[in-house]
């Protein structure tokens, strides 16, 4: 069982494929929903270069950062480079 971690949003890599798919009305959905029930789900991501690269949990992550958090829960998995 993988436990969750407080990650700093800043060292968060996120890898080109996602930029492009950002969806401003579920950042704001998400964000809403996280400020009424916190944050539910953790995002994943693979260590890589001194910094985690982002696997899944785009639009978690852009949540939070528009909510000014610092931190955001995180699994720590293997995961191939793509």
């Amino acid at each position: 069982m993988l436990k969750s971690v407080m990650i700093e949003i800043d060292q968060i890599y996120v890898p080109a494929k996602w930029r492009g798919t950002l969806d401003e009305a579920k950042v704001q959905e998400i964000a809403e929903s996280i400020i009424e029930v916190g944050q539910k789900t953790p995002i994943q991501v693979r260590k890589g270069q001194g910094r985690y690269v982002l696997v899944t949990g785009f639009h978690r992550l852009e949540a939070m950062r528009a909510l000014g958090e610092p931190r955001i829960e995180a699994l720590i998995v293997q995961a191939r480079q793509h």
